[in-house]
């Protein structure tokens, strides 16, 4: 699943748990909208992976037409973007990899199965899978959201950097356990990518809230293109459009060879009138995760 490019698209019902039946209802149900009512997230992942993408964060959020962000705790600028941006609408992308040569970051726990030659994340998810332990898995999740908390974040949703909490049951089952005891919504994969198990529907049996529609590409991918044509289309529900934005910096570029996609983004969701003409004609209404979880917890409290 790390590095699958392209569109990710779902019509997902969401179902909200009550007590003694499981009663299926709309996103839009939930949110209190008419069902064919547009609404759209655009949603800044990286943030803490290095101060460009901070930066470029910032001016999403503030100048620009972000409306929430991602934060991955073991990276190297997490604490910066945590303190930073705690106010904004931020979430945690459970982080399990470190696919950066150059940079290299690891388990915020004594996590022996998660850790590759090097010392820091195994580079891909294919390598974690065949590896972690997935009650290691827990204990560095557990550790990664309650850090972002303790460092005052009021998180918003949970994430999974590279998809890597999705390629193994028992790893998304972590994942799933933390959403429903933290009560957060989730951001997931297409169920156009088949993982060999229904994690929407396990989502949905929980009561934990997800987006209809998933907007993505793989890493190293600007998003403009699929960004603009997803606009163009745009479906009635809950459109999440995710972008990986980071200036351009000397750091930027040392770090990967795949900056441009970034920076690229960056002037997507901050600089560039084309996408936002593109967001006019859609004529959707905006939020973010911070939204999703309020409807979740009304939901799940009846």
């Amino acid at each position: 699943m790390a590095g699958a490019c392209g569109v990710c698209a779902t019509d997902q019902i969401s179902r909200s748990t009550r007590p003694g039946s499981v009663v299926p209802v709309s996103l839009l149900e939930v949110l209190g909208q008419p069902d064919d009512a547009r609404i759209l997230m655009i949603t800044c992942t990286g943030l803490g992976s290095m101060h460009a993408a901070n930066t470029a964060v910032s001016d999403a959020l503030v100048d620009g037409v972000a409306t929430g962000a991602a934060l991955q705790v073991p990276a190297p600028w997490a604490r910066g973007g945590a303190v930073v941006w705690g106010a904004h609408p931020v979430g945690v992308s459970l982080t399990l990899n470190a696919e950066h040569d150059q940079v290299r970051w690891g388990p915020v726990t004594v996590a022996p199965s998660l850790l590759d030659g090097d010392g820091g994340f195994p580079r891909t998810a294919l390598d974690l899978w065949e590896h972690a332990d997935s009650d290691e898995v827990r204990r560095e999740c557990r550790a990664q959201l309650e850090r972002a908390i303790g460092w005052g974040v009021d998180v918003t949703h949970l994430d999974s950097h590279l998809t890597a909490l999705h390629g193994r049951p028992d790893l998304f089952d972590v994942m799933l356990d933390l959403a429903v005891e933290f009560d957060l919504p989730l951001s997931l994969p297409s169920d156009q990518i088949d993982v060999g198990f229904p994690l929407r529907d396990l989502a949905a049996e929980e009561g934990v809230l997800t987006p209809d529609h998933v907007v993505r590409v793989g890493p190293g991918v600007e998003a403009r293109d699929v960004a603009i044509a997803a606009l163009e289309t745009l479906a009635p529900g809950v459109t999440e459009v995710q972008v990986r934005p980071a200036a351009d910096h000397p750091e930027h570029r040392a770090l990967t060879p795949r900056w441009a996609a970034a920076v690229g983004d960056a002037h997507l969701v901050t600089h560039d009138w084309g996408f936002r003409a593109a967001l006019h004609r859609a004529a959707a209404t905006t939020m973010s995760f911070l939204e999703l979880r309020e409807a979740q917890r009304r939901s799940r409290s009846v």
